[in-house]
């Protein structure tokens, strides 16, 4: 499993995603341009010590890491379908877009809209979440789900 940022902005949410990375040893890929150098102090200070254990990926284009192929999630507020009514699998890849203006319109048009998740929100005075809410959430469900598909088709299950 994957979590993939497009053109992040902000550099705290990167290290705070880049964090959950490392204690999940989950590969995190960054798709250029990115709002920041990856020098940042405030990217740094958010994902603390833990730089060494990221695995970490930088990427020219969304193209070179996501082709129509892929299997990737992407989580975009546009969307219709639940982030919960989907199976992920060990190789997904979690997209998420810039924190102000989300996934490029080509990105998700070159995958289809069923492939396009939401988090829901119940209040509707609440437009978004944060990025790096958003990320972990997903990964923490995925892995949830993913661990469980491998224990019952092992003959372990719940």
């Amino acid at each position: 499993m994957k979590i993939v940022l497009v053109h992040p902005l902000i550099p705290q949410n990167t290290g705070s995603i880049g964090r959950v990375c490392a204690a999940t040893d989950t590969e995190l890929v960054l798709v250029e341009p990115l709002g920041f150098s990856l020098d940042d102090r405030y990217l740094k200070r958010a994902g603390l010590d833990y730089w060494p254990w990221i695995r970490l990926t930088v990427a020219a284009s969304w193209q070179e890491v996501l082709p129509p192929t892929a299997p990737a999630w992407l989580f975009t507020t546009h969307a219709t379908r639940s982030f919960h009514d989907v199976e992920y699998q060990p190789d997904d890849l979690l997209v998420f877009g810039r924190e102000t203006t989300g996934l490029p319109d080509e990105l998700v048009q070159s995958f289809p809209a069923e492939r396009c998740l939401k988090i829901p929100i119940d209040n509707p005075n609440v437009r978004s979440l944060n990025l790096a809410q958003c990320a972990a959430v997903a990964l923490y469900e995925a892995r949830r789900q993913a661990r469980l598909a491998a224990m019952n088709r092992i003959g372990q299950g719940p």
